[in-house]
């Protein structure tokens, strides 16, 4: 019998459904790869390991029998006991340990020998226990493994060869037990990762792919439209925050002295608690990075960077400097690193990983092992995008776009994270949208504004509004409002909620503002025809920047209770 994944199944993992343990009754021949998926099972999914054979020497020794640590003494010992308890021991001295065992574990014994050891077994914890045989249906890759074995250091004085072993009349018996059990696996074709991740299913253990535990923060017009604010407010309510986009956008963050962050997520420093992941498609520089790590003081441990992240050069630096003038680029060599990892693939080192980057040696994990822990644990997950919408490679008014795409699906792609983990797409706009100074190219189908057109409509000082880029810091351009860029960008991020920035460039009053009807009538109005044009909610409205600059209208919460 095969058990799938139902609400029993999930209920050990502690998802609130009794937090029980599940118990793994583990049996297999000698070299049969037992030992080795114990060993997965504990390092992987946490499991709490019991070994028979330290049940059966501290049994010897209780009654005499010190040292045991020969196999055909430890067989023999195991039959006396067998036979005195009829099986019962093994069950009798499991109980404690999995009373003692943390809730909503896996407890595995390694290894059961006989029938009545899984009839007790069974009696004992009912429907807890799992019954997974091992086997190799080679005998000669079984040798072969024991010789191995039996020439190194171990717990146990192993015996001459494999013969002997299966000389033992119990151990003979071993392969029957593959009939009673509810989950078989060969081990002779599989390397132990696979034989793992095919435990793993068996018994419930890998989560659920179409669990929805990721948010994901996306730009809706040409960048700069206060994704780090809408981010840092957003961050407390995660366990993982995950950033890509390359070091040629800002996020300013409203912490006691607001600042830049150019690669770490915006809310590095709003959720101390939350771990920090830049996935595999970023792009990155070392100076940039390493200064914000140590701004930060963010610990090894906290933070993950993919050792397929890619790096700048100076000679990419050098490389863009004639983009700062024809499209306005920032000259960061974000673009000129990203066609290099391209066009470089058969240049021993032209692609430059961060793998390669001694600095970031104690930082280096794989973002896939990351996540998948992530999932198995049910935490809840930002990723949040960079720039905006109208500068995607392929969807913005080329050549006045970015090197990459800067969609929900871009930013999943480069994250290394799957759609069918999307719980909400959230589009920040602003309310008058801005691009870079200088040949960025059109905004929109709107009509350019000056600064002080913004100021004397909203009554904010005109030495106040004036806005710089956090990279380049250029005087940026500013537009009115672009309801088709809103409609087109809602379409291509599958948008689920909005969020307006900027609401006091409407109206310097909606500063005061602490609820939705405090807002002044013209801006409510507005938020209206938003949520009609987008075919979503706005969900969040920043006032200014400031801590408590954001409305919060949403009916859902990042916090994800079972």
């Amino acid at each position: 019998m095969v058990r799938g994944q139902d609400v029993w199944s999930r209920s050990y993992r502690g998802e609130g459904r009794g937090l029980t343990h599940i118990i793994v009754a583990l049996s297999g021949p000698v070299c049969s790869g037992k030992s080795t998926l114990a060993a997965g099972l504990v390092s992987r999914y946490g499991a709490t390991h019991v070994s028979t054979r330290e049940l059966l020497q501290a049994r010897a020794a209780a009654s005499g029998h010190q040292g045991l640590i020969e196999r055909r003494a430890l067989q023999e010992f195991g039959e006396r006991l067998d036979q005195t308890t009829s099986g019962r021991w093994v069950a009798d001295d499991l109980r404690p340990l999995v009373d003692a065992a943390p809730l909503g574990g896996v407890v595995l014994i390694d290894a059961v020998r006989v029938p009545e050891q899984l009839d007790a077994l069974r009696r004992e914890f009912g429907r807890r226990i799992w019954h997974l045989h091992v086997e190799t249906s080679s005998l000669a890759e079984l040798e072969r493994r024991y010789a191995a074995r039996a020439g190194g250091p171990g717990p146990v004085v192993e015996l001459a060869d494999y013969a002997q072993v299966q000389s033992n009349p119990t151990e003979a018996k071993v392969p029957a037990l593959a009939r009673l059990a509810d989950i078989v696996l060969d081990t002779f074709r599989d390397t132990p990762a696979d034989v793992l991740v095919r435990c793993a299913a068996r018994l419930g253990l890998l989560a659920d792919l179409g669990e929805r535990l990721v948010d994901v923060l996306v730009g809706g017009e040409y960048g700069s439209e206060g994704k780090g604010n809408i981010a840092y407010y957003l961050a407390p309510e995660y366990d993982l925050l995950v950033r890509v986009g390359g070091p040629n956008a800002g996020h300013t963050v409203p912490s006691d002295v607001p600042y830049i962050h150019r690669s770490l997520p915006s809310g590095t420093q709003s959720n101390l608690s939350a771990r920090l992941v830049i996935g595999p498609g970023a792009v990155l520089n070392v100076d940039v990075l390493m200064k914000e790590i140590r701004d930060c003081g963010v610990g090894a441990n906290r933070l993950s960077i993919d050792p397929q992240a890619m790096v700048i050069t100076a000679g990419d630096v050098a490389a863009e400097t004639e983009l700062k003038t024809t499209i306005g680029s920032t000259g960061e060599g974000v673009g000129e690193a990203s066609a290099r990892r391209i066009l470089g693939r058969s240049a021993g080192d032209a692609s430059i990983l961060a793998a390669a980057v001694p600095e970031f040696a104690p930082y280096v994990r794989s973002t896939a092992e990351v996540l998948a822990e992530a999932y198995a644990d049910r935490s809840r997950i930002l990723l949040e995008g960079t720039q905006g919408t109208g500068l995607s490679l392929f969807h913005g008014t080329y050549p006045f776009v970015t090197s990459r795409d800067t969609t929900v699906a871009g930013t999943l792609s480069e994250a290394g994270i799957s759609p069918r983990r999307v719980r909400r797409a959230l589009m920040v706009c602003r309310t008058y949208p801005i691009r870079v100074g200088g040949n960025s190219g059109p905004i929109g189908q709107s009509k350019d504004l000056t600064w002080d057109e913004i100021a004397a409509r909203s009554g904010i000082p005109a030495a106040e509004i004036s806005e710089r880029g956090s990279v380049s810091g250029n005087r940026r351009r500013v537009a009115e409002f672009d309801w088709l860029m809103l409609r087109r960008s809602a379409e291509l991020n599958g948008v689920t909620d909005v969020a307006l920035t900027f609401a006091d460039y409407l109206d310097v009053k909606n500063r005061d503002a602490y609820r939705y009807d405090q807002l002044q009538p013209d801006t409510i109005r507005f938020v209206e025809e938003v949520e009609q044009v987008a075919g979503a909610p706005v969900s969040l409205i920043a006032t200014n920047f400031s801590r408590r600059s954001v409305i919060d209208r949403r009916d859902w919460r990042g916090r994800i209770t079972g």
